[in-house]
C-alpha cells in the first residue's frame, strides 16, 4: 500500500487528514480523532533496521493500536513488527510496502480507530 492510498482511505473512512507535527521529521504523519484528538495511527519513514529488516534504507510504516492479546499473533505475520516508537504491548508497526493485503491494513486501522475512541 502506498502512503497516498492510505491517506485517501483514512480521509474517506474516518474523515481525518494527516497532521505533520515535527519539523525535524517532515514525513511523519499522525491521524487523530476529531473529538478527543487521540491518535489512532501514525505513518513514519524509518530505517528498515529499526523494525528488524536487513536494510538501512527508509521504509514507510503505519503504527496502529491493537488489543494486547493480539499483539504476539500479529507480529508473527509477515509485514507486521513490534511497534516502532510506541508502546509495544498495545501497538504494532505495519510495513506499508510489505506483503499484507490492503484489506488487512484497513481492518487493523479500523480496529485502532475503535480502540482509541
Amino acid at each position: 500500500m502506498k502512503r497516498e492510498t492510505l491517506f485517501n482511505d483514512v480521509q474517506e473512512q474516518f474523515h481525518a487528514t494527516p497532521e505533520y507535527l515535527w519539523s525535524n521529521f517532515p514525513r511523519y504523519a499522525v491521524f487523530r480523532h476529531h473529538e478527543s484528538a487521540k491518535w489512532f495511527g501514525i505513518v513514519m519513514d524509518i530505517p528498515g533496521e529499526k523494525i528488524g529488516l536487513k536494510t538501512n534504507e527508509k521504509v514507510d510504516v503505519l503504527d496502529v493500536k491493537v488489543k494486547p492479546e493480539h499483539v504476539e499473533a500479529l507480529r508473527k505475520q509477515d509485514g507486521i513488527f513490534s511497534a516502532y516508537h510506541m508502546n509495544k504491548k498495545h501497538w504494532v508497526s505495519i510495513l506499508l510496502s510489505g506483503p499484507l493485503p490492503i484489506k488487512t491494513i484497513q481492518e487493523l486501522l479500523a480496529e485502532s480507530y475503535k480502540l482509541t475512541s
